[in-house]
């Protein structure tokens, strides 16, 4: 019997069964390129048309990221219905909308089968970054982190990680007044353990929506099998790693997951990684008050990282109901912490909490509607 860990690393979407649906019709969210546009090209020549309107099609999705074959004015409207009937463009419906003070926009999306994913806009001056989920829930069960609270759900399909961007891209086009600039794999999920569906979603972003594999970020608590697979894509995609704790006996504690791939394996292939890349690295540390911010383990995460070329983002902890007797390191911990990674050398950055008001870190705003 699959336990819903062995699920999660699952590289194949669950198909209809016990009420859980899935997409029988091709998602062009999921398949940009030159088959789509044969297939489109021949669609339009058995119905008597010229093989341009494939190309209209390619332009209401990538480029005005149309959400129904109705908008596409410039089809002929005998020809829509067929459209959907051959195609699907992966709807989904927003669930709960929560705006910051800060501006900070979340969204929770509802899927095909009422499952629900959370996306947020952050923007800041220079740039606007659309953090995403690549699973409905999570297995690994980080202690602080709000989504493992209600456990894997199942994976997310490649075009439904594309279909939070498109949604979030028509939010920053119509509200915000430009488009995103950036996009991080650091929603709802463990991003590599949902892999052949997240590097499809990297493909329709990079070649189908034109963003630069370099303005996308994939974060992982550490599955050395994706991080290798990403090493051998051509695609210069940036990699953060979560890691949260430099010791295992720590890491153990926090993240269950340093059972099946420790420390001393995934620095091993992190260094392959960066061999294969030359691209700096990014670790993601969450402080929390009188778990993991001692000065002690700053040096204990300098050793670890040297001769990696690596920029470490220090994150107050956001409380979360599983674990009511953690709070956020003081901001004199955080100082200290922050200190002794420079002293070593190890460039670092204490990140600004962004939309705490409305519950916008990973998996908050969920709990926070079934509560």
């Amino acid at each position: 019997m699959r336990t819903p860990e062995d699920m999660a690393f699952s590289t194949t979407p669950a198909r209809r069964e016990g009420g859980r649906a899935t997409c029988d019709l091709p998602e062009l969210l999921a398949e940009p390129g030159e088959d789509t546009r044969q297939r489109l090209g021949r669609f339009f020549r058995e119905r008597g048309e010229p093989e341009y309107r494939a190309g209209q099609v390619e332009k209401w999705v990538w480029e005005r990221a149309a959400r129904s074959f109705d908008e596409m004015t410039n089809i002929p409207a005998a020809l829509r219905e067929p459209l959907a009937e051959a195609y699907s463009l992966t709807p989904i419906e927003p669930d709960y909308v929560a705006r910051s003070r800060d501006g900070t926009i979340k969204h929770l999306w509802r899927l095909d089968d009422g499952e629900r994913v959370e996306s947020v806009l952050i923007p800041t001056r220079d740039r606007l970054t659309l953090c995403l989920s690549s699973q409905a829930g999570c297995a690994l069960a980080c202690r602080f982190c709000a989504t493992g609270y209600f456990g894997f759900r199942r994976q997310l399909r490649a075009a439904e990680i594309v279909a939070q961007y498109r949604e979030s891209l028509r939010v920053a086009r119509e509200e915000l007044g430009r488009p995103i600039s950036n996009v991080v794999y650091m929603g709802m999920g463990e991003p590599l353990a949902n892999l052949d569906a997240v590097i499809g979603s990297l493909r329709a972003l990079h070649e189908g929506f034109g963003l630069g594999a370099r303005r996308i970020t994939v974060s992982t608590v550490g599955l050395i099998p994706g991080i290798l697979e990403l090493a051998r894509r051509p695609e210069p995609f940036e990699l953060a790693l979560s890691l949260h704790a430099p010791t295992h006996d720590l890491r153990l504690e926090l993240m269950p997951i340093e059972k099946r791939y420790p420390l001393p394996e995934l620095f091993e292939a992190l260094r392959k990684y960066q061999s294969y890349k030359n691209r700096r690295l990014s670790f993601e540390y969450t402080l929390i008050r009188g778990v993991n911010d001692d000065p002690a383990l700053a040096d204990a995460l300098a050793d670890l990282a040297e001769g990696l070329i690596c920029f470490v983002n220090l994150i107050p902890f956001n409380s979360i109901p599983s674990r009511p007797e953690w709070s956020p390191s003081s901001p004199s911990a955080i100082e200290r912490f922050s200190a002794g990674l420079a002293a070593r050398g190890v460039g670092n950055a204490v990140r600004r909490p962004r939309g705490r008001d409305i519950a916008a870190a990973c998996g908050q705003l969920r709990l926070s509607r079934e509560s």
